[in-house]
């Protein structure tokens, strides 16, 4: 699977099952969604089959599990599935369901991962966002969770889940790929203290719940219908419960998230940090501007929200014409105030040829920025091949640059140019870019 785009799945799966905390039967579909759509919940059940986003915003209540809620409509316990897309490496999915809460099964996300594998994955075109932690972000509470996102180059966890009176204490590590994800992390089970049992039935949660679908902890003996699936499934399945919480704040990260007693408390609230700190980075990014179609016209002011280039190196006045996303004209008057005359040729000033070059290479830019994929990126010059100058430009003349695009290939980009006076070819060119993050 490719790391680089997003991915959705190749066909729809269907999950039937009880639910832990409602008790209710629940059929669940996981089906492909587009681009950049993420995951959403889907109550087929009610009236205009409303739609929930999986979404920190939506967060209503984190007690023994995860709920979001969208006005009167609620979806409890999302974490599981949730966990299982973002393990395996799906983006986008659409989960419907004809209950409140999908099916619990074996109190694990290995059911959800067998849905997965089952119907295969599909690439998509629009490049995966992975944000890369570059500064540790820090979540303290008062119980004495502590939660730790320090930079990483890749996605990895480590937990140590403490039980009461330190009961089970268990510690485990891992990076997170959709291999480690299902070898390591998805057959992790749910479990509860038996102290917390009855509590949680006053409450009318886990009604569903029975030792085929979590771990019983009574004292220091475990209470299950099956061995344990590892030493320290405990703190496997808090990492599970982790990884879907955290997926909640919208965006995948690089970091190494370091959790001791974690929750879904927690755990939300640092998806919340993510999801403000994201946003809070994504600030810092120049606003793309829409340059438009046709013969509209971009003014100084517009052209510079585009390019890094300052005097005395804008070699662009405005953009007076685009058509479609393969052509561009723009436009540089020629004064006797331009810099370079005071030492090009002071008794008969002519505008350097290497300077039209970069007029070509601006307007370029301007083209090649255009595409939605490019915005907010800078061109860096490669090459420049087939130049031509044909007739010297003086103080007085109007430039104007055209520019064609004649190759484009992921970053790096081909365009033909020549520049203009009074309708005569002056110069021309063909010039190569690499297209490059600010």
């Amino acid at each position: 699977m490719s790391a680089a785009v997003q991915h959705t799945l190749a066909g729809s799966a269907t999950l039937e099952g009880t639910s832990l905390h409602t008790g209710e039967k629940v059929t669940l579909t996981l089906k492909p969604a587009p681009e950049d759509h993420g995951f959403k919940f889907r109550r087929i059940d009610l009236p205009d089959q409303p739609f929930i986003n999986a979404d920190v915003a939506k967060v209503q209540t984190v007690e023994r599990a995860t709920t979001l809620a969208e006005g009167s409509v609620k979806v409890h316990t999302v974490e599981h599935v949730i966990s299982a897309l973002a393990g395996m490496g799906v983006d986008n999915c659409l989960i419907e369901m004809d209950a409140n809460e999908p099916p619990i099964g074996d109190g694990s996300s290995r059911p959800f991962v067998e849905m997965i594998k089952k119907v295969g994955t599909l690439a998509q075109k629009s490049p995966r966002k992975v944000w890369e932690i570059r500064e540790p972000i820090h979540l303290e509470t008062g119980d004495g969770t502590i939660i730790t996102i320090v930079p990483c180059k890749t996605f990895k966890v480590s937990v140590t889940n403490v039980g009461p009176e330190g009961r089970f204490t268990q510690y485990f590590s891992s990076e997170v790929t959709p291999e480690l994800y299902e070898k390591e992390i998805c057959s992790a089970r749910t479990f509860v203290y038996y102290e917390d049992v009855k509590p949680l039935l006053e409450k009318g949660l886990i009604k569903g719940g029975s030792l085929e679908s979590a771990v019983v902890i009574r004292g220091n003996e475990i209470m299950s219908k099956e061995s344990m699936r590892f030493h320290n499934e405990f703190a496997r399945h808090k990492a599970l419960d982790l990884i879907g919480d955290l997926m909640l704040s919208g965006v995948r990260i690089f970091g190494h998230v370091i959790a001791v007693k974690p929750g879904h408390g927690p755990n939300t609230m640092m998806a919340s940090k993510l999801k403000t700190e994201y946003a809070r980075m994504r600030s810092m990014v120049p606003a793309p501007i829409l340059i438009p179609n046709g013969e509209s016209v971009l003014d100084i002011n517009e052209v510079l929200k585009i390019l890094p280039h300052r005097y005395p190196m804008l070699m662009v006045d405005r953009i007076v014409d685009c058509l479609g996303d393969s052509k561009c004209t723009g436009m540089k008057n020629i004064t006797i105030n331009e810099p370079y005359f005071a030492g090009h040729f002071p008794g008969h000033p002519i505008m350097p040829g290497v300077l039209q070059l970069e007029a070509m290479a601006q307007v370029s830019s301007v083209l090649m920025l255009r595409k939605p994929e490019n915005a907010g990126k800078i061109g860096y010059f490669m090459s420049a091949d087939s130049v031509k100058w044909r007739r010297p430009v003086f103080p007085g003349d109007t430039l104007f640059i055209e520019t064609e695009i004649v190759k484009m290939r992921g970053a790096i980009g081909q365009t033909r140019c020549r520049c203009l006076v009074n309708g005569e070819v002056v110069s021309e060119a063909e010039l190569k870019f690499a297209l490059m993050d600010r």
